[in-house]
């Protein structure tokens, strides 16, 4: 039903609430703000994940000065992009297939080489669950159990797949919605325990986030094996959703095989900029990463401050928290957006969620404050203000940061991150 904000709130006008019930993923950006007649202003974004530090407002007035030519013209088409895209990443083009989002290079993926079966573990991201059921494949859903922090056991996973006689495996590393991540080592053990299968997918959309160890991705691999590819996604690293770029590394035969079915010109010319413009701002992508980091562990930390909230330590670019029994994650979504201004991932209609699950995304500090002060009101009751111990509990994660950031890139840093999580009951 409607709802009309309060006196105060940032909201003005009303809107239909039901919006953000409908489908199986978020509504887009857009239509919230025709919801709220344009108030582009007044939303603050804590649903969909991306890079709050890049690009750069240098890079965002270089595109402004070139709006007119960028949608004026014809861009370059696909295998052009994708050339710069690999002399910028030290790749070999032969490997690489470059798509309009991740998504669509998933739909080709399903469309050219998932036959018969899919094993993939829940919850997930919901295209590779919802793409191959849409095309009547069979989907073996394996259940992370939340008793061990959703965390991923590759021997248990192996048996699952043997077990259901799976043709074609895939994860998510970093996994979404909990930002679990599986070691390199542990993503090679499982790629040779299924190296019959048909395929085998391993979706790196998040993995530029990750701080648990420096060598953390296993597109290398992919390249030169005979069932693997890795899938990227652009818009989620440099926060450009809206571009709609991703690629994906497998060996030369498995690559060429997609490029084919792609259209001459796949990709945009907002796609074709940015991609030119990367290997000039790879040191301030760089540093929006060391930005992001610090922002993602002060943000578990003051999460875990809030009595009765369950905290799942995350590499990826967003955090997992579990309400307090009694309370309904679509009531504190539709009280976060109507009373404060604040959009939120309620997780109920992921599979192997519930609605008591909610997926925030890393935002800088002023913009968590106000995260803070909407989860305070509605698990308390209290319409106090929760930001006046914020300074207190940035004190106390400068003195105990060494908890949320393991020493020296060890690999034993994923061990410590899930310690590192929080049950406050």
């Amino acid at each position: 039903m409607p709802v009309s904000p309060k006196k105060g709130s940032v909201l003005a006008g009303s809107m239909d609430l039901g919006l953000l019930r409908k489908g199986a993923h978020s509504p887009s950006y857009f239509s919230l703000l025709r919801g709220m007649g344009g108030q582009q202003s007044e939303l603050i974004d804590f649903c969909i994940p991306c890079n709050p530090y890049f690009p750069t407002p240098e890079m965002f007035e270089r595109l402004e000065r070139n709006l007119q030519t960028i949608l004026k013209y014809y861009p370059s088409d696909g295998d052009t992009i994708t050339a710069e895209l690999c002399t910028t990443l030290g790749l070999n083009p032969q490997t690489v297939a470059m798509g309009n989002g991740s998504t669509e290079l998933i739909t080709w993926i399903d469309h050219l080489l998932i036959h018969d079966s899919l094993a993939t573990p829940i919850p997930t991201f919901g295209r590779w669950t919802d793409q191959p059921l849409e095309t009547d494949k069979r989907v073996d859903m394996f259940q992370l159990p939340e008793s061990h922090d959703f965390a991923l056991d590759v021997d248990a996973f192996v048996h699952f797949v043997r077990q259901r006689g799976s043709r074609v495996a895939v994860i998510c590393n970093p996994n979404n919605p909990d930002g679990g991540y599986l070691p390199r080592r542990e993503v090679i053990k499982l790629l040779d325990q299924l190296v019959d299968l048909d395929l085998v997918v391993v979706d790196e959309s998040f993995i530029d986030f990750v701080d648990a160890e420096a060598h953390t991705s296993v597109a290398d691999e992919a390249a030169i094996r005979p069932n693997v590819i890795v899938l990227k996604s652009l818009g989620k690293n440099f926060g450009l959703h809206g571009i709609r770029f991703g690629y994906l590394v497998a060996n030369p035969a498995l690559a060429g095989k997609v490029r084919k079915v792609l259209p001459k010109w796949n990709l945009n010319a907002f796609a074709e900029v940015v991609v030119f413009l990367l290997k000039q701002h790879r040191e301030e992508y760089h540093r929006s990463l060391e930005l992001f980091i610090q922002d993602r562990r002060m943000m578990i930390q003051q999460l875990a401050a809030l009595p009765g909230l369950t905290v799942f330590a995350s590499q990826g670019n967003f955090v997992l928290v579990k309400l307090p029994d009694g309370k309904d994650g679509v009531q504190l979504r539709d009280f976060l957006f109507a009373e404060h201004g604040i959009y939120v991932r309620e997780c109920g209609n992921k599979l192997g969620s519930s609605s008591r699950f909610l997926r925030f995304v890393v935002r800088p500090q002023q913009d968590v404050r106000l995260l803070l002060t909407g989860l305070h009101a509605f698990l308390y009751g209290a319409s106090g203000d929760a930001l006046a111990s914020v300074s207190d509990w940035r004190g106390s994660y400068e003195q105990d940061s060494w908890r949320f950031a393991p020493p020296g890139n060890d690999v034993s840093s994923v061990a410590s991150l899930g310690q590192a999580r929080h049950r406050k009951r």
